[in-house]
């Protein structure tokens, strides 16, 4: 166990995992309809008690193999039993939600205030519907009355388990992601405060490398640790080219050994949400890849300018950009689904390549995904299978659900 003082340290993609930051299915998922399922980017509704026993699966697996387990919902308690820190997370949510009538912020301020930290991270993380709230005031509301098209006055968290997008760690600081869609903007309020209140991190310089506040967009599952001096970032429909430029100043100008950010452009769909939909790091020289989008992305190096500004180079390809940036004679791209195009699109549904190194050459994988594990092991690359029927209605595989806060250097 890792003792309670800052021990952010990322460094590369692949190191050891020794902790990592999960969020543990819950009731948040119940509130989950058919009539919100776009609105809450989902394709489906996910079982609640199944998708609980296969993320138990997943925490216990990681910690098998020599991994801390911390969960967001144990961490935001902690910092609420401050009763300063519990009414600036209450301002926030509420801030957040867009409550503008001052009775009604009232009352939900007197229900929320009331709660005990357990209690309150609970309501934070699963939401408050209307019907949560009865009416003190003596005021009437027309939702009493009229069934609101939004029936939650704070809306139910849906994609927190994959907490791999409200924030990275890039060396040994955080990067809060300003999320693209408001569905998932309180995730990274959420870990705002715990990165500032909570002591297992408060310890460090209070620097970001990126606001939750930032009105350009990134999110976590576009970053990629490849190595002390090389990020590669993906320039998506969820992360935009003014925060990457943004994060790479920052991280030039920062007490970091980063000299380079890799940005690698992938089509702009849902689809292919994030990097780590397509693109995952499984060893020091081995990478999983969809099959064919290494022939559709656009690679650019960023470097620090000489005095200030940014250098912005293209890279004809993503693998020779991969050979120089690791320093390395040869990479080698393992197409997920075994390079067949009917099944890597069939398995990409089920997040083949969002795979998630616990150590060099060993992977968590869901264990549905048949072609693409034995693919990887085909290719020398230790599988370690969880099983994802449920985790999977998300669309999210083992990388997203997780977000490593430290890893052995290599």
């Amino acid at each position: 166990m890792l003792s309670d003082v800052n021990l952010l340290s990322v460094t590369s993609e692949i190191g050891k995992l020794r902790s990592v930051l999960l969020h543990r299915p819950g009731k948040e998922l119940e509130r989950l309809t058919p009539a919100y399922l776009e609105e809450m980017l989902f394709d489906d509704i996910p079982w609640l008690k199944r998708i609980r026993l296969e993320h138990d699966e997943f925490a216990a697996v990681l910690r098998s193999r020599g991994s801390e387990v911390l969960y967001y919902s144990d961490l935001l308690s902690d910092i609420l039993t401050n009763n300063d820190v519990k009414k600036r997370v209450i301002d926030d949510v509420i801030s957040f939600s867009h409550i503008r009538n001052k009775y009604l912020v009232d009352e939900i301020v007197e229900l929320l205030t009331s709660k005990n930290p357990v209690e309150l991270a609970e309501i934070i993380i699963s939401g408050l519907a209307i019907s949560d709230l009865p009416g003190k005031t003596g005021r009437s509301r027309l939702s009493e009355y009229i069934d609101e098209a939004f029936p939650f006055y704070i809306s139910p968290l849906i994609n927190l388990y994959f907490t791999r997008d409200p924030g990275a760690v890039i060396d040994n600081i955080m990067s809060i992601s300003s999320m693209k869609t408001e569905a998932r903007r309180r995730e990274s309020l959420i870990l705002h405060h715990i990165n500032k209140f909570h002591p297992r991190f408060a310890a460090g310089s209070g620097e970001i490398w990126n606001s939750h506040q930032n009105p350009n967009s990134i999110e976590g599952g576009d970053i990629l640790v490849l190595s002390k001096e090389t990020v590669a970032i993906g320039c998506s429909v969820r992360t935009s080219t003014g925060a990457i430029e943004e994060v790479a100043e920052r991280l030039f100008k920062g007490n970091t050994a980063v000299k380079e950010v890799l940005v690698i452009q992938i089509p702009f769909t849902r689809a292919y949400m994030h990097l780590d939909t397509v693109f995952t790091m499984v060893d020091y020289d081995k990478f999983t890849i969809f099959p064919g989008i290494e022939n559709s992305v656009r690679v650019f190096r960023i470097t620090a300018g000489q005095k200030t500004g940014l250098n912005i180079k293209p890279v004809d390809d993503l693998l020779s950009a991969l050979k120089t940036s690791l320093k390395l004679p040869s990479v080698k791209l393992i197409p997920s689904g075994g390079g067949d195009v009917i099944t890597a699109a069939r398995e990409q549904w089920n997040d083949s390549t969002n795979t998630l190194a616990i150590a060099p050459g060993v992977v968590v994988t869901y264990d549905r995904n048949t072609v693409s594990n034995e693919t990887l092991r085909s290719n020398g690359i230790e599988v370690v299978e969880i099983e994802g029927s449920e985790l999977v209605r998300g669309r999210g595989g083992p990388r997203c659900m997780s977000m490593p806060l430290n890893r052995d250097p290599l």
